[in-house]
């Protein structure tokens, strides 16, 4: 047999280590998916737990069905907050909207309700989730599936209203930080 096993048994294999960081190491995953850019949405849910959350894990999922998801960990309040409200508003932020997203990203700011006492929003019609004034667009969900994905939840969302403003730019984040996107630039081939 080849490798020198005669005894019917599988030689063991060493790993050889060639100084390549493993997928798994989550600093290294943090700051590879840093180098995505990607657009700064707060996701909020309404009711006796609202709460609201920047993030930048949201996505379109289907046209038809109109369907997004966004992925919260399940030891964050936004989390519950989704859970207790069966749905979720999303604001997409403009480029002039940098300190919301850092509000809504700090921990030390109120809890349920209050936290919204100092911003501009309004309740969506179908949700009652708090949709940020100024934003670039908005959409609410009813939430279709909560998937698990490792310490996250992925909550799919039938969307039963979008709407968009005219402004032109975004807010991305992107390496750590927050950057202005005019929409009126077209990338040349």
């Amino acid at each position: 047999m080849a490798g020198g096993d005669s005894g019917g048994e599988r030689p063991v294999l060493k790993r050889l280590n060639t100084g390549r960081p493993r997928l798994s190491e989550h600093a290294g995953l943090r700051e590879v998916m840093g180098q995505f850019a990607t657009g700064v949405t707060v996701i909020t849910a309404g009711g006796d737990q609202a709460h609201g959350m920047t993030a930048s894990s949201f996505t379109s999922v289907s046209l038809e069905p109109p369907m997004v998801l966004c992925c919260v960990a399940r030891a964050a309040r936004m989390h519950a907050a989704i859970m207790a409200a069966n749905s979720y508003g999303v604001s997409v932020l403009g480029a002039d909207q940098r300190e919301l997203a850092r509000y809504f990203a700090d921990w030390r700011r109120p809890a349920g309700p209050a936290q919204f006492d100092s911003v501009d929003w309004w309740a969506g019609r179908h949700t009652g989730a708090p949709l940020l004034t100024g934003a670039l667009a908005w959409v609410e969900c009813e939430l279709a599936e909560v998937y698990e994905g490792g310490d996250h939840s992925i909550f799919l969302g039938n969307v039963v209203y979008s709407r968009r403003s005219q402004d032109a730019h975004a807010l991305a984040f992107y390496n750590g930080g927050y950057h202005h996107i005019d929409g009126r630039v077209r990338a040349t081939a």
